[in-house]
Order: structure tokens, then C-alpha cells, then sequence
């Protein structure tokens, strides 16, 4: 199963997170800014789990 590649923060809404970039989930794959998840100091606000970062997918050319 693959993880959902999330576009966007879903705190800030204007963050673009394409699949190549910087970004944090949790175990449920809310997906975060950096600076979002640095600012909920790195827990999810959805469920209370530890945001990690997101692991890049190559973007195909």
C-alpha cells in the first residue's frame, strides 16, 4: 500500500508539498508544512501522534 501524497499543509493550506518535498505525516498521513509541524512542536493535532518526515518520491519527468 502507498502512502497518499498529500499537495498541500493541512494547517496553513498554502504550502504546495509536491511529492519531492520537505513535509511531515503522521501514522494516519495528516501531512504538514515544516513550519507548521516545528510550530505544533511535532505532534498531530488530528489524532495526538508524532509527525516524521515524509519520505520523497522521485517526481517523474
Amino acid at each position: 500500500m502507498a502512502l497518499e501524497m498529500r499537495e498541500s499543509c493541512e494547517r496553513c493550506t498554502t504550502a504546495v508539498l509536491p511529492p519531492d518535498a520537505p513535509a511531515l505525516i503522521c501514522s494516519y498521513e495528516c501531512t504538514f508544512c515544516p513550519p507548521c509541524g516545528e510550530r505544533m512542536g511535532s505532534v498531530c493535532p488530528n489524532c495526538g501522534g508524532e509527525l516524521v518526515a515524509r519520505p520523497r518520491r522521485a517526481v517523474p519527468a
